[in-house]
């Protein structure tokens, strides 16, 4: 991008030119790429851009935007670049401190939500809840509802009190990972009616598979753990013990596997699919302790 003093950009100029910059640098949906930056720099709904083609660029705006186009460019998540996704009826600020959340965790919140009526007064509990985005949106849905979210990173979780406090509801957020909430009063004696994970669930050999901007941005602890089916155990062990409902999200490939581990502690289970139509959710019902 030019610095010459002497070009005026304009909207459609510098959509134009962006575009053809972010195709040479390989970028995923080049022209949706600029337009979501300069709409989040002009402080304007994106679709409104096409109302103001005309529109000069400031020298404010323009330094404002240098810096996004480079970091886009280098394959930077949109979404860390300007700080915040959406999220169902929220808005979930994310830094590389937190997974970017995904559609599928969205369906995994709808599917809850569509479980339990409102007008009941329920506890939940989010084991591994990074951004925060599952207990905010649902408390959001669900206002009469007790919503608690754990997480093992100090980091995330600051990302997640932001959130919940941007959002406005209030959703308890703690520090522990699954082997001190397994053995901690707080949480082992009391009950709760839900309990919702959205685990590590990538294998390490299954790195070369994903996408290089996800592997050099978003959080490793996050994403990947050796023994995904161990964890998925633990997690339903806890789940069963308080008596809870337990979802989960899991990896497509391992979901079966993940169905017949809460079996152990469930006395029944079942597999949802995504949109996609890929196995990503357990369901578990009816603890048997």
């Amino acid at each position: 991008m030019s610095s010459n003093s002497e070009k005026v950009w304009t909207v459609l100029s510098m959509l134009e030119w962006a575009t053809d910059y972010f195709e040479e640098k390989k970028i995923q949906n080049p022209r949706l790429s600029v337009e979501w930056l300069l709409a989040h720099v002009l402080e304007i709904n994106r679709l409104d851009l096409y109302l103001n083609f005309d529109r000069p660029l400031s020298p404010s705006e323009l330094d404002q935007l240098r810096p996004l186009v480079k970091r886009r460019g280098s394959h930077e998540p949109l979404q860390y670049i300007t700080g915040s996704t959406d999220f169902l009826n929220c808005t979930i600020q994310v830094n590389q401190h937190v997974l970017i959340p995904r559609t599928e965790t969205e369906q995994l919140v709808e599917i809850i939500l569509n479980r339990f009526p409102k007008n009941r007064n329920l506890s939940l509990l989010d084991i591994g809840t990074g951004s925060g985005c599952i207990p905010i949106a649902i408390k959001k849905a669900r206002p009469e509802w007790s919503c608690t979210g754990v997480d093992i990173s100090s980091e995330a979780l600051e990302v997640a009190n932001s959130n919940a406090e941007f959002n406005q509801v209030d959703v308890e957020f703690l520090r522990a990972d699954l082997n001190s909430i397994s053995g901690e009063p707080t949480f082992t004696n009391q009950h709760w009616d839900i309990v919702v994970s959205n685990p590590p669930y990538i294998t390490h050999p299954e790195k070369e598979e994903i996408d290089p901007q996800v592997l050099e941005f978003e959080p490793e602890l996050a994403l990947f753990h050796n023994s995904p089916l161990h964890l998925y155990k633990k997690i339903s062990e806890f789940s069963a013990k308080a008596g809870a409902t337990l979802f989960l999200e899991c990896n497509n490939k391992f979901a079966a596997d993940i169905k017949d581990t809460t079996l152990s502690f469930y006395e029944s289970a079942e597999l949802l699919q995504d949109y996609d139509e890929n196995e990503r959710f357990v369901v578990a019902i009816n603890p048997r302790n």
